[in-house]
């Protein structure tokens, strides 16, 4: 019986997990402080630290199968997906790794032993390759192994100038660690085309390469000096899509379980017929990469992960609409996902509802764009000279509305026309270049300071203690003295600071010495050693020196009051709102507690009093804080929320309060929930789409928003002549008043305008046969504005009106107009940024009436000038 992706995914665990590895669970998409990636793209992020030396773990071999995307950034194959066999935007990659552990002789044999004899692949249908100068790779794989060696094939250097740059040497980055490594291929057979790696042949498809060992054995230093790492280690990859196309007898990854699967949904859903339309693939790979990063926290958006998300979701859709779709489609694929992968990845069904209202939102927003698009497309080619789209045009309506450049090119084709490819290609290309430079890329890892040891944390149970000093650290460097006035962070063997995590922000107070006092100002983590960071404030502090660690006391009951006031906040946003709701992200220090979660909408007023009042419920009913070390999967099984993303180890610390909230934390807590006094929200927004934030405050932090509100009050009270009872009343009273005077204002406007206008009008000039007023009009709002345009072209009946007037002391409203009969000669859109292009604006519309903003009234007289001239060479 073949096996399903399921089978092997676990399979490849089991297997690892006999020969000594610790099982760890696939990281976030979104890597954790990690600059230097988009998304997660390889087995080994999440274990970049531990690779570096700045983070320890409890075990030295690990195996996972991590979930990657490759869609932005330096890793981008979007472009190519749904047309070749093996891109994807999403994929996983099975790994195993060594941290110091075995090395070279063991990794070979671990992925032979698996590949034969658990998989059953036939030897003499794999290869290697290794790097050219690594004889010992090459050896163990010929004499250890027993591969032929002539199935043996060393890659060298690209070129003789770019040493080590080899498609089997590699490296983290220009500096810090690298090595060779060595690919397994697999020979899909003869009929296929393609030849081995090496040869010119190789990017066919009869060789795959299904596994990577990398040996990382070097740190690279900035001026490429290469030395040995004192402990060499294995970092893999294997490509579950692509092995189980193999296991399943399939050439393409499209046609394993899984993917036949989607495909057959994203048919049915569409009404497509061909199950071998390109167009299938697409959809089935694109709900892959947005249901996970969705559930990851990506929201769409215009910028950074959220506009990747965005055009992947755009991408699906518009071949969604290829494959015959009439309505809102892709949110409906969503559940074939879960059927596949959501034993593995149980997030996917816990988030269906937020994941599925995301994808249809934003399908919807895509049709509105869409027609946006085509209005502007229309606007482009009706003052198109020539035959041909300009590049530029094509790229704005890409990457500005979401037009796909092969629907402008159908569009085209339809009039006649064609496309500038290549200037669109260029500056397809100046954006990546762009995209890349945003991106971290040249980070010297060699600058990552790497403090050896751990901190023990005591500060549960005490806010003072006993410690000596670990470490010194002055500018970047360790050094083994400070003196007055030095900034500084020091590292302690045990303290009872607490540092920054999950939100809650660092303690302060101060470390006394002997001889000295250094003022903590904060708390952060390096790998497993805590930095107090701040100032020697008098005397000097010797490495080894003993020291007494005391936490500002009040300020972290403060903090305390505020993390445990969140876990109410979660629980009850879930119990109001629905299970959807997942945090996002927090932040917990002594004035307020933030907290950012998943939901799809603005939350009413009366859901925020029913949250309110739940969590101050929990509060007066004073349920004692318990917390628990207990095994991983224990805790999951006692209910206990774990936070998708963030890294948990083989024992977590659990905190339950009463029965209505338990989550896996490892911060600060009250001792009873009756100590947090009181619970007020103080906002509510969005930060992004499908992303809504709270405000709050808990404790003393909390009577003071009351005492301020309080004092807000009385001053509403005394401005409206009331009181606490008549306040509503009098605010009313006041409101309408407002809009009486408003609309009498309004009328003696226009009435002014219209005089006015009717006076421009009979001194309309005019260009070869054309009447024109271009004026000036002081104190009038720009909806008046428009209305005094309407009523001038009305009784020019035939002719042009450009009009502008200024809005306090910074601002420009101006405003084209265009009769019907004209529009062929001059567009109101050109015409308005005649005028607002100097005034510092830009503008548009429609052919016969278009409007434009400047922030540069002192050049605005001098700019009307221009409209005479400009009209003159058209008219």
């Amino acid at each position: 019986m073949t096996k399903s992706t399921a089978d092997i995914r676990q399979g490849f665990m089991d297997f690892f997990g006999k020969k000594g590895h610790q099982t760890v669970s696939s990281s976030s998409l979104v890597p954790e402080n990690d600059p230097t990636l988009l998304f997660t793209n390889a087995g080994m992020n999440q274990f970049k630290d531990t690779f570096l030396g700045t983070e320890k773990r409890a075990y030295t071999r690990a195996t996972s199968s991590q979930r990657c995307v490759r869609a932005g950034g330096k890793h981008n194959d979007l472009d190519n997906v749904g047309y070749t066999a093996r891109h994807h935007t999403f994929f996983e990659m099975l790994g195993n790794f060594s941290f110091g552990d075995y090395f070279k002789e063991e990794a070979i044999g671990f992925a032979w032993e698996y590949l034969t004899d658990v998989l059953k692949i036939p030897k003499e249908k794999l290869l290697v390759t290794v790097y050219e100068s690594d004889d010992e790779a090459f050896s163990l794989w010929a004499d250890k192994i027993g591969v032929p060696e002539d199935k043996i094939i060393r890659i060298g250097d690209k070129s003789p100038e770019k040493k080590y740059e080899s498609d089997n040497f590699w490296s983290m980055g220009d500096t810090g660690p690298c090595g060779p490594c060595s690919e397994i291929f697999y020979d899909h057979g003869e009929h296929i085309w393609g030849g081995p790696p090496g040869t010119p042949e190789e990017d066919g498809d009869r060789f795959i390469e299904i596994w990577n060992i990398v040996f990382m054995q070097f740190n690279r230093s900035a001026d490429g000096t290469m030395e040995n790492l004192p402990n060499p280690s294995i970092d893999t990859g294997m490509g579950l899509e692509r092995i189980s196309a193999i296991i399943q007898n399939g050439h393409s990854n499209y046609d394993i379980d899984l993917f036949q699967g989607l495909i057959q949904k994203v048919a049915d859903v569409t009404g497509a017929k061909d199950l071998q339309d390109k167009s299938l693939r697409v959809v089935a790979d694109h709900i892959r990469s947005c249901g996970f990063l969705i559930c990851d926290g990506v929201m769409p958006s215009n910028e950074g992960r959220g506009y990747v998300l965005r055009r992947i979701i755009r991408r699906a859709v518009r071949h969604g609409h290829k494959l015959g779709a009439k309505e809102v489609f892709f949110y409906r694929i969503y559940e074939e996902l879960i059927k596949q992968m959501g034993d593995a990845y149980p997030e996917l069904g816990q988030q269906r509802e937020f994941v599925e209202k995301i994808l249809r939102l934003e399908e919807e927003q895509f049709g509105k764009t869409l027609e946006r698009g085509l209005l502007i497309l229309d606007n482009e080619l009706d003052a198109l000279k020539g035959s041909v789209i300009p590049g530029d045009v094509v790229f704005k309506l890409y990457d500005t509305y979401g037009f796909p450049a092969d629907l402008t090119a159908d569009i085209a084709r339809e009039r006649e026309l064609t496309i500038d490819e290549d200037g669109f290609d260029s500056a397809m290309a100046e954006q990546r270049k762009r995209a890349q430079a945003a991106n971290n890329f040249g980070k010297d890892y060699n600058d990552v300071l790497k403090i050896e040891g751990k901190t023990e944390f005591i500060g549960y149970q005490a806010l003072v203690g006993s410690s000596t000093v670990a470490t010194l650290i002055k500018e970047g460097q360790f050094v083994d003295s400070l003196v007055e006035g030095d900034n500084a962070q020091i590292v302690l063997a045990k303290t009872p600071f607490y540092a920054e995590s999950g939100g809650q922000v660092g303690d302060s107070g101060v470390l006394k010495f002997s001889n000295g006092i250094f003022v903590v100002t904060d708390t952060k983590k390096s790998g497993d050693a805590f930095l107090h960071i701040g100032y020697v404030s008098m005397g000097s502090i010797k490495a080894n020196e003993s020291v007494e660690a005391e936490v500002d006391a009040e300020r972290r009951k403060s903090i305390a009051l505020h993390h445990s006031a969140t876990h109410l906040l979660h629980e009850a946003l879930r119990q109001v709102l629905g299970e959807h709701v997942t945090q996002k992200g927090s932040l917990c220090d002594a004035e307020k507690l933030r907290f950012d979660f998943s939901h799809f909408e603005a939350v009413s007023a009366e859901a925020l009093n029913k949250v309110t009042y739940m969590v101050n419920q929990a509060i007066r009913n004073n349920y004692e804080v318990v917390t628990k070390l207990m095994d991983i999967e224990e805790a999951k099984n006692q209910g206990a929320m774990a936070l998708f993303g963030e890294k948990y180890g083989d024992m977590v610390r659990v905190v339950q309060m009463g029965d209505f909230s338990t989550e896996l934390c490892g911060g600060t807590h009250v001792q009873r929930t009756g100590d947090m006094g009181l619970f007020i929200i103080t906002s509510e927004a969005g930060t992004a789409a499908g992303v809504r934030r709270i405000e709050a405050a808990a404790g003393d932090a909390a009577g003071n928003v009351l005492q301020n509100l309080r004092e807000q009050f009385n001053k509403a009270c005394d401005l409206v002549k009331g009181d606490s009872f008549t306040l509503g009343e009098k605010i009313l009273q006041t409101l309408e008043r407002n809009k009486v005077l408003e609309k009498e204002l309004a009328q003696l406007k226009a009435k002014a305008a219209s005089e006015a206008g009717s006076n421009l009008t009979e001194q309309a000039i005019d260009i070869n046969g054309v009447k024109v007023v271009v004026a000036y009009m002081e104190g009038i709002d720009p909806k008046t504005l428009r209305n005094s345009v309407d009523e001038m072209k009305n009784k020019l009946q035939s002719g042009i009106v450009v009009l502008a007037t200024t809005v306090g002391d910074d601002k420009v409203s101006l405003i084209a107009g265009v009769t019907k009969d004209l529009t062929k000669k001059v567009k109101a859109g050109d015409l308005v940024n005649v005028v607002a292009i100097p005034v510092g604006g830009k503008g548009g519309g429609r052919p016969d009436m278009a409007m434009a903003g400047g922030n540069n009234p002192a050049a605005l007289k001098e700019a009307l000038t221009l409209v005479t001239p400009w009209l003159t060479e058209r008219l």
